[in-house]
């Protein structure tokens, strides 16, 4: 399985851009899949999920309003679109996978606290610059 995030760029604050992350090599259907973002010399933050099953989604209070995470799961893609950007959303965005076993689920809320190991698939992230 090889997980591969784009879209990442420069953007003017204000501006938009929409980030993917496709899986290629899986054929699971109920997974939930998760950004996170990394600034340097800051910590890693939970920015959204989404469950592939039923398209709900969870955001972290910072991006609330101006993110909006979405899955294809025909095509094992998902998105983050972020609008309204700021120079704080500065960072690399890093897409996660975690599959839902047994058809199992957890609260998604509670997957924005997991580390990586956790996460059946990481990637290795795409830059997003906000300048002012």
């Amino acid at each position: 399985v090889q997980l591969v995030e784009s879209g990442g760029g420069r953007v003017q604050a204000g501006g938009s851009l929409t980030l993917s992350c496709r899986a290629s090599g899986f054929n699971f259907d109920n997974y939930a899949v998760a950004w996170f973002r990394q600034a340097p010399g800051k910590e890693r933050e939970g920015v959204s999920v989404v469950r592939t099953r039923d398209g709900s989604t969870y955001y972290a209070n910072l991006v609330k309003g101006r993110f909006t995470t979405s899955s294809d799961n025909a095509k094992k893609v998902a998105y983050l679109q972020m609008n309204s950007l700021r120079p704080e959303d500065t960072a690399v965005y890093t897409c996660a996978i975690l599959i839902f076993f047994g058809g199992g689920d957890v609260l998604l809320s509670t997957i924005l606290s997991r580390l990586p190991a956790e996460f059946d698939y990481y990637g290795q992230g795409t830059q997003v610059t906000v300048y002012s």
